[in-house]
């Protein structure tokens, strides 16, 4: 496997740093678990990715995320045994709920939901857990999410197991989590996949469970969770045993996961494209990337912004422009010696030109 640090650095200013999300000194898969949700528990239901900030053209899918719903259809997902009517009524709760008739969607559903229909539970838990035309009660929530969880909903075995794992509202149980989240995962709940993938990678370190976890994260990836495409780029360009073919796909999910609003993606591909990783170099592209992750408050980005205007890689040179980005992220706690040596050799009305423009950077 090509060393870490090849991988997230610029070729142009490796010092053996890390940057927010990854750590060059460890492989990518000894992150701590992340647990992905499309909305906290308390958020009620899921609402699309954002889309990343003018990101630049690029010549390769454009990669925008469908979202999945929260809450599965009542048509698709009845219980088993109900009548037609059932069925009706059912569409109407969940079409009350999509329009924010929260009463009327509470009305409809719980009477299905006592008679133990699944999507009618996981619609009561979202109504409770978001305080959705009834006060907010997270342990209504959980009992709900439980119930809809036990009658197979994948939705709820992926909030409940959430829940479960942190032990949150409900007390932890990590293996009855782990068991809930890749039912949730094989039933085809894209962030239960990519969690599930990651409790499988936590379980066993090393490429064997990388590889072992794949098809979820390419499940994942497939359905646009942005986490789940940028792990999908890192796997396929790093880990030994990755067809050509995949391998060669590295780039595009992690532009993919960039387009998605990930500014950590926006960032590494950002680099991937100075630096020719996955592909050819382009340092024009690679500069608009930088400055997407930077506009968007990636301080490691705000940082290598500053090496990018001192070097000229992708712009102009410009020293104002690279003291404003130096200021911003030494602001936020990032240490960067040799940027410090530039900035102290700035011109007075230079450093006053600098500070000026990082002031209203921050007032955007």
């Amino acid at each position: 496997m090509a060393a870490m640090a090849d991988v997230f650095r610029l070729s142009f200013i490796l010092r053996g740093r890390s940057h927010a999300r990854l750590r060059a000194s460890l492989s990518w898969w000894s992150m701590p678990l992340m647990l992905l949700m499309t909305a906290t528990l308390a958020a009620g239901p899921a609402r699309a990715q954002e889309a990343a900030p003018e990101a630049p053209a690029q010549t390769s899918q454009s990669g925008d995320p469908q979202s999945e719903p929260t809450l599965p259809s009542p048509v698709t997902s009845p219980a088993a045994g109900l009548a037609p009517s059932d069925v009706d009524a059912m569409d109407s709760a969940f079409g009350a709920f999509q329009r924010g008739y929260y009463l009327t969607a509470m009305e409809l559903a719980l009477p299905r939901a006592q008679l133990g229909d699944p999507a009618a539970q996981t619609l009561l838990a979202e109504l409770f857990a978001g305080g959705l035309g009834v006060p907010r009660s997270m342990d209504d929530a959980a009992f709900w999410y439980e119930q809809a969880a036990n009658n197979g909903d994948a939705a709820a075995q992926f909030k409940f197991g959430v829940m479960l794992l942190e032990g949150r509202y409900v007390k932890a149980d990590r293996e009855r989590a782990e068991d809930l989240m890749k039912q949730a995962a094989d039933a085809g709940n894209a962030f239960a996949q990519f969690n599930h993938a990651q409790i499988l990678v936590s379980a066993k370190p090393g490429e064997a469970g990388v590889l072992e976890a794949l098809p979820y994260f390419e499940r994942a990836a497939e359905k646009g969770v942005p986490d789940a495409q940028y792990a999908l780029a890192q796997i396929y360009a790093n880990t030994t045993g990755i067809p050509d073919d995949k391998r060669a796909r590295a780039r595009e999910w992690m532009e993919k996961a960039a387009r998605a609003g990930f500014d950590t993606a926006q960032l590494d591909y950002a680099i991937w494209l100075i630096d020719g990783i996955g592909g050819a170099k382009d340092y024009e592209n690679g500069f608009r990337w930088m400055q997407v992750a930077a506009n968007g408050g990636n301080v490691v980005a705000q940082n290598r912004m500053a090496v990018l205007h001192i070097n000229a890689i992708g712009t102009k040179g410009d020293p104002v422009e690279a003291g404003k980005w130096y200021i911003l992220s030494r602001r936020a706690g990032y240490d960067d010696r040799a940027l410090d040596d530039f900035y102290q050799g700035l011109t007075d009305d230079e450093k006053r030109q600098a500070i000026e423009a990082a002031n209203a950077f921050g007032k955007r």
